[in-house]
């Protein structure tokens, strides 16, 4: 039986592998810091958060999605010099709009912590929400939920986290005044003072940057400049799935929004893509027919799996080749409801774009309206070499409409799974 803590209250932890679920109403960016006892990081990689999902050594890594989240935490397998592991999140909206919140901590399948954030009065757009920390060799789990003035940026720094500066705007610039250097002079150098004038070595640059690219209506595409080779490109379908499976699901959340039958727990949200090569050929990759396709041969295009449940909180993934990208004209990225009622305006469903070494692209289903089950979600179009990603978020009765108002030709049939 799981124990539900308030704010400031302390359990123990198992010495194990357990996992911190954050879910939210709206999303949020959720991050996780390593502090040695000094409470700072060692570094940059002590930090795992959107844009760096995993820890150097593997001990922590973020799954989920921005609304339903978790941090697989191997205690275990923590460096010596970590004392504590701090979780949090920040938004560009107080906590009083967000709505509440609630931490959860498994042991596996097992809810063995729950501890409720309540939203009523809350203006934070940033909080501590808990800590796994050490006392005599044993790890604990501390409910914190303490408020943060400022956003993902002075919240990091305030763990030592050295972030990258980065022009580009972004949700992050709500205030940022809180943790900074209280030290507000600086001292003159009199005229004829000596000054050491040898060239210092300079510190090496940030390594994170918590920016992201959000695709809108007004703001809808972004070109990815021409490589050799892009690596490996992978594409993320999730949204609010509903409860763990030791738990029921909570209110609002997509197997509440998708009444099927008794006999059936979820719906099914499927991805997919339309490939066209330069040499003509296209090529339709679905779990609707098994088509699953080929990282290494035509079309270079391969979908890792088929959450059939509705209960992965990794979602669905798309993969391409990135390095035979000179041989691919277009991909269009899609998603449909297998099974259900569609109602995308309330799945939060987003569709997340991972390029190496450029910034996570994303795009949210926010437009669908009716009983419409297909979503034609963004395409990826070799413009000379570059990327060219372009929202789309067009929403179709099926298969052979969607190809209709594309102008892919495929030859349609009813298919199962």
């Amino acid at each position: 039986m799981s124990q539900t803590l308030v704010a400031g209250a302390n359990a123990a932890l198992p010495n194990d592998t357990i996992s911190v679920r954050i879910l939210s109403q709206l999303p949020i960016d959720c991050a996780a810091y390593r502090l040695t006892s000094a409470g700072k990081v060692r570094g940059d990689n002590d930090m795992i958060f959107y844009n760096q999902t995993r820890a150097d050594d593997g001990s922590i890594s973020f799954r989920g999605h921005d609304a339903d989240g978790f941090f697989d935490i191997n205690l275990t397998a923590q460096p010596a010099a970590i004392e504590k592991i701090a979780i949090a999140f920040s938004s560009d909206k107080p906590l009083s709009t967000l709505g509440d919140i609630d931490i959860q901590v498994f042991q596996g399948q097992t809810l063995i912590l729950n501890c409720p954030l309540s939203a009523d009065n809350r203006s934070e757009k940033a909080m501590i929400l808990a800590e796994c920390y050490k006392r005599q060799g044993a790890w604990k789990f501390r409910f914190i939920a303490q408020g943060f003035d400022g956003g993902l940026k002075p919240l990091s720094e305030h763990f030592g986290v050295d972030i990258a500066d980065n022009p580009q705007p972004t949700s992050q610039n709500a205030s940022q005044n809180s943790f900074q250097n209280q030290s507000s002079g600086i001292n003159p150098t009199p005229a004829n003072s000596s000054v050491n004038t040898q060239k210092s070595t300079p510190p090496p640059a940030p390594t994170v940057n918590l920016s992201k690219i959000t695709l809108t209506k007004n703001q809808s595409t972004i070109n990815l400049q021409k490589r050799d080779n892009f690596g490996k490109i992978s594409i993320n379908l999730n949204w609010n799935q509903g409860g763990s499976p030791s738990q029921a699901p909570k209110k609002g959340r997509l197997s509440d929004l998708f009444k099927q039958s008794s006999s059936s727990a979820s719906v099914d949200l499927d991805l997919g893509a339309m490939i066209s090569l330069k040499n003509g050929d296209k090529t339709l990759i679905q779990a609707l027919g098994g088509n699953f396709g080929d990282l290494q041969r035509a079309p270079f295009v391969c979908l890792r799996g088929d959450d059939r449940t509705g209960q992965v909180s990794g979602g669905e993934w798309l993969d391409i080749n990135g390095a035979n990208w000179s041989q691919i004209d277009e991909v269009l990225i899609f998603a449909f409801i297998y099974d259900g009622v569609p109602n995308w305006s309330q799945t939060d469903g987003v569709v997340t774009i991972y390029v190496p070494e450029q910034l996570p692209i994303e795009t949210r289903l926010t437009e669908g309206a009716g009983n419409l089950p297909m979503c034609a979600i963004a395409r990826l179009v070799n413009q000379n070499g570059s990327i060219n990603v372009e929202r789309i978020d067009q929403y179709f009765q099926g298969h052979q409409y969607m190809d209709k108002a594309f102008n892919w030709g495929f030859n349609w049939k009813r298919g199962r799974k």
